[in-house]
């Protein structure tokens, strides 16, 4: 039973859970990025180098022969792919600097002084009075 309490443990700590909401938002984002390219980026580059559609750029190695499938070198999803990565990498790139410069701002503004407690307003007063009282004599 201890190994099952153990796993309990570890399963609810805030940062296995914080991670795992960010692998599921990440993947959704992923989606959207993928998206986002291959339905608006490259459509124009394609138009722009006359009309080539990366996705379908491939090589046959092998023709198909009756039941056996094409043997096909497709280099045009693997240009999808590194396109979708660089564009990935640099939105988030973009939002780790946009955090840090948060980051930055807070650590610049200055904190305001902690306003003193009662007891130490009348430690001071004391202090003070005493000091006072000292130089008198």
């Amino acid at each position: 039973m201890g190994m099952l309490s153990e796993f309990k443990a570890f399963a609810v700590k805030g940062n296995v859970v914080d991670m795992a909401v960010g692998i599921i938002i990440g993947a959704a984002f992923g989606k959207i990025v993928s998206s986002f390219v291959g339905d608006v980026v490259m459509p124009p580059i394609g138009l722009l180098i006359g009309g080539v559609d990366f996705s379908d750029l491939a090589i046959t190695l092998k023709a198909a022969q009756g039941d056996t499938p094409a043997v096909v070198l497709a280099y045009g999803k693997f240009i999808q792919s590194t396109i979708d990565f660089i564009i990935v990498a640099f939105a988030i790139f973009m939002g780790v600097k946009a955090i840090n410069r948060l980051k930055r701002e807070e650590a610049v503004a200055p904190s305001a002084p902690p306003v003193p407690s009662k007891e130490e307003l009348l430690l001071s007063e004391i202090r003070d009075l005493l000091k006072a009282q000292n130089e008198r004599s």
